[in-house]
C-alpha cells in the first residue's frame, strides 16, 4: 500500500533501479529538510503504477534504467500525469541528455555528483514549477545552441536509437534488448543496424569503443560524493 503524502508536504517519486541509489537520494533529501513525502520506484513500469495510485509533485528520475528508459518515462509523465514535474538526476553531464531530457518534458537536470545543497535546491525550484540547470550545464548548453560546441555524432541518433546504443555498450545482447523494450529481436537489429549508419561504424566492437569513448553505457551504481 502506497502512502499518500500529508497536507501540506511535498510528495517525491525517486525513479532508480539500484537501491543504494535511491537511499543515498533519501539521506540527502531528509537530512536537509522535512518537507518531502518519499516513495521509491525501481523501474519506470512501477513509477507509473505508482503514478496511477497517488497524486505526487515531483518524480526525481534517473535516465539510465533496464526496461523502460528515463526518457520514455519522462514523456509519459508529461503526456499523462503534465501535474507532475519532472528533475533528471543522471549519471550522464554531457549536454546532449539534457537537451533530450528537456525535449521529453523535464524541468530540471542535474548529474549525480552534483552537491547535496545544489540538489535541494533543485527539487524545490523544480517542485514550485521552476526550471533548474547547474550553472556549467547551463554554459555548456548555451554554447552547443550557439554553434561553438559541435554535436556528437550521436546527437542524431534518435532516443530509441541512443537507448539500444547504451544497452549494447553495456553488454546487452540483441535479444536482451528486444525483451527489456518488448520489441522483436528484428526491430532491435533494425534499430543496430540504422545506429551503425548513422554513426559510420562498422562492427558491434566499434559501436562499443564509440560507447565507451563517449562514455555512453546503462546503468550506474555510484554513490553521492556529497552525502551528509
Amino acid at each position: 500500500m502506497i502512502e499518500r503524502a500529508s497536507p501540506g508536504l511535498l510528495h517525491l517519486l525517486l525513479v532508480d533501479d539500484h537501491a543504494v541509489v535511491r537511499e543515498g537520494l533519501k539521506r540527502i533529501l531528509t537530512a536537509n529538510s522535512s518537507q518531502w513525502h518519499i516513495t521509491e520506484a525501481s523501474s519506470g513500469f512501477e513509477a507509473l503504477e505508482i503514478l496511477r495510485q497517488v497524486p505526487l509533485d515531483l518524480a526525481i528520475v534517473d535516465l539510465s534504467m533496464p526496461g523502460m528508459s528515463g526518457l520514455e518515462l519522462i514523456h509519459r509523465i508529461h503526456g499523462s500525469f503534465p501535474s507532475v514535474m519532472v528533475l533528471v538526476l543522471s549519471m550522464h553531464a554531457e549536454e546532449q541528455y539534457a537537451i533530450r531530457a528537456f525535449k521529453s518534458g523535464a524541468k530540471g537536470y542535474v548529474t549525480k555528483c552534483t552537491a547535496a545543497e545544489e540538489l535541494v535546491a533543485a527539487v524545490v525550484k523544480v517542485a514550485a514549477g521552476g526550471a533548474y540547470v547547474t550553472t556549467r550545464m547551463a554554459e555548456r548548453l548555451v554554447q552547443q545552441f550557439n554553434g561553438s560546441l559541435l554535436d556528437p555524432n550521436h546527437a542524431q541518433l534518435s532516443n530509441r536509437e541512443l537507448d539500444v546504443l547504451q544497452r549494447i555498450v553495456a553488454g546487452q545482447r540483441l535479444t536482451d534488448i528486444a525483451a527489456a523494450l518488448h520489441l522483436s529481436i528484428k526491430t532491435v537489429s533494425t534499430h543496430k543496424s540504422h545506429i551503425q549508419e548513422k554513426l559510420q561504424l562498422p562492427s558491434t566492437a566499434a559501436l562499443i569503443r564509440y560507447g565507451l569513448e563517449h562514455q555512453i553505457g546503462h546503468g550506474d551504481a555510484g554513490l553521492y560524493r556529497h552525502q551528509t
